[in-house]
């Protein structure tokens, strides 16, 4: 187990600000937006705090102002405020501001927010450095789908729908699509699919805004008793209410999965459960120490106690047990994993409740009610009018867990959450969260710098079968760690490091939909696409919302351009566009062409592929760790693949080629290519 970077980053400071995630809701006065949305979160983000909140409630372009008798300029100008004030403010001067902010799908200006990270138009009413997130209600995901119009509304004249999920909210927003019709409110009818064409076109040009799903999060919400999820925090793994009163925290820490199985690749279930009550024991103790940057943070806190224990290592705990990713073998490993390590976290809650009593709120929440997270999948169901394609149901007898709930209660509102764990998934050596293994070789880059990522699992099953050599060597660098093209390597091993742009997304997805079904919060999924193509992406986010996710992440994907590799010990030939360009032509500098030039020298001895997402396309772009000094670039932009590894014809190179090549051989401890 290990606690999430916060916790690390703070504990033992004068202000042991522990926390990882703060919600916050923002209401349509301008005391509210300047107090709630600009300072609190400034102190908030001071103290490394990563932040999410809602901007629906703030009223829309056009919108009458009752005290200056004057026209809204809407919520945009308002979220550019926001994303300065991250700029600004960095957490702890130890890394950067991080933000997001959701607005629901009728808001009229909706249109605009999903352009905010756009690069092109009027940059006064951009937000480069602030994450965003549509929360999305289930009647648009079924109008979408239906092929049905979809109505914007002014918030400020339709203030009760923000509160609503479910049946309810379906009820009031025909109400209020008939009010705009007679003309007594303001409304602007478009078709839902248009819209959603829009969201995905823009999800996938700039990354954002990401989907989440505002009834799923709400109905089946432990607390429901209490007040409204408004949206999901920074990393989309967080579902608790927010109000004017409360801004909503949560602590973090994450359990090692691939550390929990015995050698024949079962759970371990006597270490698990072991290792989940002291996390659960630990998280807890954080909320009675923690520093509290603003009162509505504290006041949330200690009246509700939710937690977030998460898990990491997925990828790797499959490989030990011997699956792909893509399988139903590893879809069925989810949904047992998740089964344990939500039965002993509940039980381990429910234990601390018995020996330092329950949370203040605990009385009328769905936990007293009896009802667990895996009961409320046909409440959504039963709300939504549409199928929720998970199976029911598990591999444990959950009477005990109930039956010290029902004694005993809660000492958290909230138990369980998976996030993101790109720094302590170094930290303790394994994979980050329940991702898939994102490359088998890569250069990754973090505030330390950058350092190669070898998958030690793929080596030692290749060493075990008398594949590693040099040979192999050159060509999983020249491949960046991918096997589908390399002969040598056996059907089986291709399929076990299948990499995630390989991955068909409906296996992420169904793993997700099962794990989401043992889960009281959310979880961080981040969706990966190899090839731009919008049916792919539509599919993709219904699948999400059709197998009961609450939420998702980012969307993944790959760059157009790739690095040749001059260091391999293998000879290469050019070919196609940068052959040509060589000559004089299309891609030639020369000719007036593109300036991508041919490949003159060497470049690092490391693999050529980072996991640095590129924030302008929500990419995934293939950049070198350069250490030229000077040397001419080595960076060919062709959209294709390079020439595979072949003993063609020798190139021929000049002296200046041959003494910067040599140069650059010796200090990287290789061969020079053009002496070979």
């Amino acid at each position: 187990f290990c606690s999430s970077t916060p916790t690390l980053f703070n504990s033992g400071t004068l202000h042991s600000q522990l926390s990882s995630c703060y919600l916050y809701y923002v209401d349509d006065t301008i005391e509210s937006i300047m107090l709630r949305g600009i300072a609190d979160n400034a102190f908030l983000a001071k103290w490394a705090g990563g932040l999410g909140g809602s901007w629906t409630a703030v009223r829309g372009t056009g919108a009458y102002i009752d005290g200056t008798n004057g026209e809204s300029q809407g919520v945009i100008p308002f979220l550019k405020l926001h994303n300065d004030q991250l700029v600004a403010v960095n957490q702890g001067g130890k890394r950067k501001g991080s933000g997001c902010a959701y607005l629901e799908t009728w808001h009229n200006d909706i249109f605009e927010f999903l352009e905010l990270r756009k690069n092109t138009g009027d940059d006064r009413r951009r937000t480069h450095d602030m994450n965003t997130a549509n929360w999305i209600p289930d009647l648009f995901m079924k109008r979408m789908e239906a092929r049905q119009s979809w109505t914007l509304f002014r918030s400020n004249q339709v203030k009760d729908l923000h509160e609503l999920y479910g049946q309810a909210f379906e009820k009031r927003y025909l109400e209020y699509e008939q009010l705009a019709e007679e003309g007594k409110i303001a409304g602007q009818k478009i078709e839902a699919l248009e819209l959603w064409k829009k969201m995905l076109s823009m999800l996938f040009e700039t990354g954002h805004p990401w989907i989440t799903f505002k009834d799923a999060c709400n109905i089946r919400s432990p607390q429901d008793h209490i007040g409204v999820i408004h949206s999901s925090n920074l990393c989309t793994e967080i579902t608790l209410n927010t109000s004017n009163d409360e801004t909503a925290v949560c602590n973090l820490g994450s359990v090692i999965l691939d550390s929990h199985l015995l050698p024949d690749g079962n759970l371990d279930h006597a270490k698990l459960r072991d290792t989940i009550r002291m996390a659960v024991r630990a998280l807890d103790n954080v909320i009675d120490i923690n520093f509290y940057p603003t009162e509505a943070a504290k006041r949330s806190n200690l009246r509700h106690r939710p937690i977030g224990l998460g898990v990491m290592g997925l990828a790797h705990a499959l490989y030990v047990r011997g699956h792909a990713f893509a399988s139903p073998e590893a879809v069925e490993f989810n949904d047992e994993a998740m089964e344990a390590i939500a039965y002993y976290a509940y039980e381990a809650s429910s234990e601390l409740a018995a020996e330092r009593g329950t949370y203040s709120t605990y009385k009328g929440s769905k936990w007293e009610r009896g009802l667990l997270p895996q009961d409320t999948l046909d409440l959504l169901e039963q709300e939504r009018g549409v199928q929720v394609e998970v199976p029911r149901g598990g591999k444990m007898d959950w009477a005990p867990v109930r039956a010290k709930i029902a004694a005993h209660g809660m000492r958290n509102s909230n138990v369980l959450a998976i996030a993101p764990t790109a720094t302590i998934s170094n930290i303790t050596a394994t994979s980050p969260c329940i991702e898939p293994t994102y490359k088998n070789l890569f250069v990754k880059s973090n505030l330390s710098g950058e350092f190669i990522v070898l998958n030690p699992f793929l080596v030692k099953d290749l060493k075990h079968r008398g594949l590693w050599d040099q040979d192999m060597i050159d060509n999983l660098k020249y491949f960046d760690g991918e096997l589908k093209d390399i002969e040598r390597i056996p059907t089986d091993l291709k399929a076990k490091y299948l990499t995630a742009f390989d991955i068909d997304p409906k296996w992420i997805l169904e793993a997700a939909g099962r794990r989401q079904k043992w889960i009281d919060q959310s979880q961080s999924v981040n969706l990966w696409i190899k090839t731009p193509d919008l049916k792919t992406l539509s599919h993709m986010y219904r699948q999400a919302w059709h197998v009961g996710l609450k939420t998702t992440y980012y969307l993944r994907s790959l760059g157009a351009s790739n690095i040749e590799k001059a260091t391999v010990g293998v000879k290469k030939e050019m070919r196609g566009a940068v052959g040509e360009g060589a000559a004089g032509g299309q891609n030639s500098g020369d000719a007036g062409g593109s300036h991508s030039s041919q490949v003159t020298g060497h470049t690092s001895h490391d693999p050529l592929i980072t996991n640095t997402p590129f924030s302008a396309a929500g990419a995934e772009v293939t950049v070198p760790p350069m250490a030229m000094n000077g040397l001419t670039s080595q960076v060919t932009s062709h959209t294709s693949q390079p020439a595979a590894p072949a003993a063609g014809a020798k190139r021929t190179y000049t002296a200046a080629e041959k003494t910067a090549c040599s140069i650059e051989a010796m200090r990287n401890g290789e061969a020079c290519e053009a002496c070979q």
